[in-house]
């Protein structure tokens, strides 16, 4: 504050001698009077004297002027309101920097919603593919359990066709023993025993074929 003051003070005291210097401009080129001032400076004096009242009055005019203004700068520049004005230009370089990455993470947080979007979709359509296939499962089961049965009753049938074949090949059972043996055998060849001879409507199975 101290600099401020004099920076201020030595200002206005400038722009007081310019304005001094610019109403004797202006008495000396209306009024045709002498040009007083300049003669304040020894060293300068004489070759001040020769400048014109017009040019005397627009160096003075213009010296009033910016020393005025540098005055009013000087005096109305505040420290407190500049570091509030940096602070609030800081905060806005870092509020767009912020809107920006804020901008750049929508992008990949819609990037991201999008993609659980179809996520679901898939999901869903993954959800509906194991429903129509356990529906289908639920149908196949009695099918399942209906060919179970008929491998049941073919394993039954085969084992009936067994007995019936045997019983065609081998019509005839020793009395001794109890194998079945063919009507043509005469001798068990399990134990020996002689075979009664077949009765006459019996054929035998080589000459049926």
């Amino acid at each position: 504050m101290g600099k401020k003051g004099i920076a201020v003070w030595i200002f206005s005291s400038l722009t007081f001698m310019a304005l001094a210097h610019l109403i004797d401009a202006i008495s000396a080129l209306i009024f045709s009077n002498e040009i007083k001032l300049l003669q304040l400076y020894p060293f300068l004096g004489g070759k001040l004297q020769l400048i014109t009242p017009i040019a005397y009055f627009w160096v003075s005019a213009a010296s009033t002027f910016i020393l005025w203004g540098i005055t009013c700068v000087v005096a109305f520049d505040n420290p407190v309101e500049a570091f509030l004005n940096k602070i609030l230009s800081d905060a806005k370089k870092q509020g767009a920097v912020e809107t920006q990455l804020l901008e750049d993470k929508s992008e990949l947080l819609d990037a991201m919603y999008e993609t659980i979007e179809s996520d679901n979709e898939i999901l869903g359509q993954v959800k509906d593919l194991m429903c129509n296939v356990r529906a289908d499962v639920k149908e196949l089961r009695p099918l399942k359990e209906n060919m179970e049965k008929i491998k049941t009753e073919l394993s039954s049938l085969k084992k009936e066709i067994k007995k019936v074949e045997e019983r065609i090949h081998f019509s005839n059972s020793c009395p001794a023993c109890g194998k079945p043996l063919l009507p043509e055998f005469k001798t068990c060849p399990y134990c020996g025993e002689k075979m009664k001879p077949l009765p006459e409507n019996v054929v035998s199975l080589k000459d049926y074929r």
